[in-house]
């Protein structure tokens, strides 16, 4: 058959029918208002745009988000509104109004009265806010209520089900609109997001789903655990700022637990309170995490080759002979010796004067995929100057009897409950 087709071009689409005719607008720079940019949280978050708030469980994100709208209801927030009270629609899905947010909101000195739980009702029955779907109605009651905050907890979940929250094209079809519901309103949207499990020192980069999540938002700040204060303190920070600076100083803060007052009686309930600026930063954190990460794969491949190394002797051999293929391999002693109680290896004396020779247990070596759920000691645990391992023992750290941090990074105040 033989086409008008250019060579190398693919055949031309069928014309679209029964489709009238788009027109192309086009206006003038010189016509476009120009706005200043204003600040809700002044140089952190900007009114009439995305602000994400990425971070790992356990470390007060909602908690943070409770601070933001009781601040924001008092009207205490340094930016636009202060001294100004103005009202919040709060969009939650993970955790019980009537025993988490309600209780947090109070503990965080929020007035309920201007603080707006949203649903929709969808044929008699009352769904969640999802987006866009309900960005037409949420604009219309933003405007209504002059709402200064749109709080989402987490962000990810109002997203509609049908869009695939990890293909950048797909997710911004929920987040451009909701952009433009900003802009238009001069609201803020505030939402949080965790951070994958990979390691990374950039904190746009470990946001859950796709790179749009940050790339929408106008402004990211970033949470995580100081690993190295004592007093279980974690740390915000900006990650991002379109609108303006990015070396605003970050900012330490302690999670707290307090008794507030029910009509049943006192709860208990965790409350995030700010300690002030800091020289450390999340990225400082995540640098540190990212370090960790290369060592535990270091200890990974010295506990197998270990393994091997000692089956293949009869699962025993002397230190000289460990030491001496150690470094034929490339590993440092260091590195192998705390790699034993990975490998499953006991450091032993034969006798006075004999020298220590390191032997397998009778258990088995574990298999490559468990080496994850085994701790990574800085030393060989059975040797002669071994000492107790860092967040172990009958009481732990100070760090972690304040916190009692799991190994999940979830944060357990005093009484149990889960501080997300």
């Amino acid at each position: 058959m033989v086409t008008d087709t250019p060579f190398g071009l693919p055949p031309a689409p069928p014309p679209l029918t029964d489709t009238p005719r788009n027109r192309l607008r086009l206006t003038p720079a010189s016509a476009i208002e120009i706005r200043p940019v204003v600040w809700t949280w002044a140089d952190r978050i900007p009114s009439g745009a995305i602000t994400l708030v990425p971070g790992r469980e356990g470390i007060g994100k909602s908690l943070f988000l409770a601070w933001l709208t009781a601040q924001i209801t008092r009207g205490t927030l340094p930016g636009i509104h202060f001294g100004q009270p103005r009202p919040v629609i709060y969009a939650a899905t993970e955790d019980s109004w009537s025993h988490t947010i309600a209780p947090r909101l109070l503990a965080a000195g929020a007035d309920l009265d201007l603080v707006f739980q949203v649903q929709v009702e969808r044929d008699g029955h009352i769904d969640q806010l999802t987006l866009p779907l309900d960005c037409a109605a949420l604009a219309e009651e933003i405007r209504r209520l002059d709402v200064a905050l749109l709080a989402a907890d987490p962000l990810l979940s109002l997203i509609h089900a049908a869009i695939n929250t990890h293909q950048d094209r797909d997710l911004r079809q929920a987040l451009e609109p909701l952009a433009r519901l900003a802009d238009t309103t001069g609201c803020a949207v505030v939402g949080l997001a965790h951070f994958n499990k990979s390691a990374s020192t950039d904190s746009l980069n470990l946001i859950t789903g796709s790179r749009a999540f940050s790339a929408v938002a106008r402004s990211v700040i970033a949470m995580a655990r100081d690993t190295h204060a004592d007093d279980g303190s974690c740390i915000l920070s900006q990650a991002k700022s379109n609108l303006g600076r990015l070396d605003v100083p970050s900012l330490r803060y302690l999670i707290q637990t307090v008794h507030i007052d029910i009509p049943t009686g006192t709860t208990e309930v965790g409350k995030l309170v700010f300690t002030g600026e800091t020289d450390r930063s999340v990225s400082d954190i995540l640098g540190e995490s990212a370090d960790d990460a290369d060592r535990r794969a270091e200890l990974k491949t010295a506990a197998a080759w270990l393994a091997d190394f000692l089956t293949n002797h009869g699962g025993k051999a002397t230190r000289a002979q460990v030491a001496a293929a150690a470094k034929e391999e490339g590993f440092a002693m260091r590195t192998v010796q705390r790699a034993c109680q990975l490998a499953r290896v006991e450091i032993k004396r034969e006798g006075f004067g004999n020298g220590a020779y390191w032997q397998l247990t009778t258990a088995d070596p574990p298999a490559d995929d468990d080496y994850s759920a085994q701790p990574d000691l800085p030393f060989a645990p059975n040797g002669a100057h071994s000492r107790h391992a860092l967040n172990h023992g009958a009481n732990g750290s100070p760090m972690a009897r304040m916190n009692k941090t799991d190994t999940d990074g979830y944060a357990t105040s005093r009484n149990g409950a889960v501080v997300k």
